[in-house]
């Protein structure tokens, strides 16, 4: 009985990691670039009754086993990517394929996303929502003219696919095109090398290098919805309900049966 307990505990445990994720994957289906997570199950330990004392039918004496339940294990994201909308908003930068942005944070620290909903502040700097700016690799003229003052504006970016970025130039009456620089696409190399911290940011795990020669395109103009099926988000919550609620009442069978015993022995 103490053993069904235990079951019945640990299922409801992991069911309700599965709830935890599931409403997760809801509350960001309009989120741009999301990412999916869902979570994987894992049986905790088993032990055979083939030992003496220990009844059973004798008929495979090598496959009787009782088990002590699952448990959740870590998150998995799942990095499909989700369907490509256009806005036409010169600042707003879609990844077709696999890949994050790299982006600075407020305190110099550097981290990685898959949104690109991308705008220019006062400082002429192209950042985030949350005010990181987007890293990149100026060219040598890119740089000096940057330092000089000529920022980016929504009117004169323009982004290759292969990331080059230019700016139209205004110089007396004459425009022209320079090459700023470049924006680099970075994958981690291995899996579970990134850690969530909050708004759709990443940062690399100790140890894990970053791979920025990808061959994804960068499109313009373009926003990644998230890759959540919101149908099979409610298929899944419904069969991971009936599973909690299947777990809560062998709690109360147990409870009832432990009721029943107490009362017989105070007899």
């Amino acid at each position: 009985m103490i053993r069904a307990l235990w079951n019945s505990r640990s299922a409801m445990s992991a069911q309700q990691e599965k709830l935890d994720s599931i409403s997760n994957n809801l509350a960001n289906v309009n989120t741009v670039g999301y990412k999916r997570e869902d979570v994987s199950f894992q049986d905790l330990v088993y032990e055979t009754l083939n030992r003496k004392g220990y009844p059973n039918n004798g008929n495979n004496p090598n496959e009787p086993l009782n088990g002590s339940g699952v448990r959740a294990t870590e998150w998995i994201r799942d990095n499909s990517q989700g369907v490509l909308r256009e806005t036409g908003v010169k600042t707003d930068l879609a990844i077709d394929g696999e890949g994050l942005f790299r982006v600075t944070l407020p305190n110099g620290n550097k981290a990685y996303e898959r949104s690109g909903s991308f705008n220019v502040d006062s400082n002429g700097d192209i950042v985030d929502k949350n005010g990181n700016r987007l890293d990149i690799d100026f060219t040598e003229e890119g740089a000096e003219l940057f330092n000089s003052g000529a920022t980016f504006s929504e009117n004169n970016l323009i982004v290759e696919k292969n990331g080059d970025v230019f700016v139209n130039i205004q110089n007396n009456t004459e425009e022209r095109s320079v090459l700023y620089g470049k924006i680099n696409i970075y994958s981690p190399i291995g899996q579970n090398s990134l850690s969530s911290i909050g708004e759709n940011l990443y940062v690399p795990n100790a140890g894990t290098q970053m791979n920025g020669a990808l061959d994804s395109d960068i499109r313009q103009g373009f926003l990644e919805e998230s890759n959540v099926d919101v149908a099979k988000e409610l298929t899944d919550m419904i069969v991971a309900q009936r599973s909690f609620e299947l777990g809560s009442r062998g709690l109360k069978t147990a409870d009832e049966m432990w009721g029943l015993i107490n009362s017989m022995k105070g007899r």
